[in-house]
């Protein structure tokens, strides 16, 4: 039988992430990955995430910030509705931060994590496949099927939406269909983009180029209605670069397909408890939203952070931190912030989608009102950035 303070199901950015600052905090910490370690990859990542200044602060403090050789500031954010006279900027120099955040590849920051974890002494085990969860006294047992079982007094839930573990400890899940796909993929273009993040509202849904490490290179998320973004996506390059340029106004001229293109199912989630006795869900486990305010990680690398604190607290004060009782904290305020995000992100992509000429007006009456307002902009950057979450 293997033994951990702390087993983490899921060797993704958010759990190992966990695992790293538990490593730096004293836990003898494991984590159980299904899929193979990651490896090194040529070419770049057509799976991106828009990390706030919360996120790339905790990386710092992880020591993986500085293991990332590419990652892009974006200094400005456009936000505008085709055809509509809704439009929106936002900037940096308006709360006077050096950028509104960084698109770091998903890739290459998972092998900065899984490296980091291994000189911090992590016991990383990849291609387990669990096949029973049982709790035993004051600890729970997870049995591989093949090895050893592991015995730990906490496990953590960070094996992504469909999680096993979850699933396993039958913890009743909120699941609402978006109706929509994000096709992704990276595209060269003929015009710079600035280090500007740009985002269309489409009759089909949101489309954003977010900058990447060369000034002709961005990542492309465009949530579409499933049938359609499996057309473009495996339809040829040709037809799928001109509706991409129709669809985006032409801003940043002609582009060309620069990776392979994606297509990734869109759904709202979150778990009914992130908290059971001697279990806690973080990340994709315990919320999905959509990816139009490109907030979805950070949300999981905040548990991380909170979680952090609250175990490393337990801890210190020498308690038990497998009980349910001592993560209730955690627990609500997780749950309110993920509750907050999912309801904005509703909001926010029902408002867009009213169709007619009079909700297109008054959009752009809102945005430009938004726009000429003094002082609501450092506030807003402020929470996309996760400084207010942070205070």
């Amino acid at each position: 039988m293997r033994q951990a303070e702390v087993v983490i199901v899921g060797g993704g950015m958010v759990g190992l992430s966990l695992a790293c600052g538990l490593a730096e905090a004293g836990f003898a910490v494991a984590v159980l990955e299904a899929g193979p370690a990651p490896l090194p990859e040529e070419g770049i990542d057509c799976r991106v995430s828009a990390l706030s200044r919360a996120s790339e602060q905790l990386l710092q403090q992880l020591g993986v910030w500085s293991r990332l050789g590419r990652k892009t500031a974006y200094r400005q954010m456009r936000v505008w509705e085709q055809d509509g006279p809704a439009a929106l900027q936002l900037d940096c120099a308006t709360i006077m931060e050096p950028d509104l955040g960084h698109i770091v590849e998903n890739h290459p920051l998972r092998l900065a994590l899984w490296q980091r974890a291994e000189t911090l002494g992590v016991s990383l085990q990849a291609e387990v496949r669990l096949q029973r969860l049982q709790r035993q006294g004051d600890c729970l047992m997870l049995w591989p099927l093949e090895g050893e079982p592991w015995q730990t007094p906490l496990a953590v839930a960070a094996d992504g939406a469909e999680s096993w573990l979850r699933q396993q400890a039958r913890v009743p899940m909120f699941r609402r269909d978006y109706g929509h796909w994000a096709l992704v993929a990276n595209v060269r273009t003929q015009l710079p983009h600035g280090a500007c993040a740009r985002q269309c509202f489409t009759p089909d849904g949101p489309l954003a180029f977010l900058p990447l490490h060369e000034s002709d290179l961005c990542s492309i998320v465009w949530s579409l209605p499933p049938e359609r973004a499996k057309a473009l996506c495996e339809g040829d390059a040709t037809t799928f670069l001109h509706q991409l340029y129709t669809a985006f106004d032409g801003q940043l001229g002609l582009c060309q397909l620069a990776s392979e293109r994606r297509c990734i199912p869109l759904q709202a989630r979150l778990a009914r408890d992130f908290v059971q006795e001697r279990l806690v869900l973080v990340g994709d486990a315990a919320h999905t939203i959509h990816p139009l305010a490109g907030q979805g990680v950070n949300l999981g690398l905040l548990d991380v952070a909170a979680l952090l604190q609250t175990l490393t607290d337990l801890k210190a004060r020498g308690q038990d931190w497998g009980l349910r009782a001592s993560l209730r904290a955690f627990e609500r305020q997780r749950k309110w912030q993920a509750c907050h995000y999912l309801a904005a992100m509703a909001g926010i992509k029902q408002l867009f989608a009213i169709p007619g000429e009079p909700a297109r007006q008054l959009r752009g009456l809102g945005m430009g009102w938004l726009s000429r307002l003094p002082g609501w902009q450092a506030p807003l950057l402020r929470q996309a950035l996760g400084l207010s979450a942070r205070q």
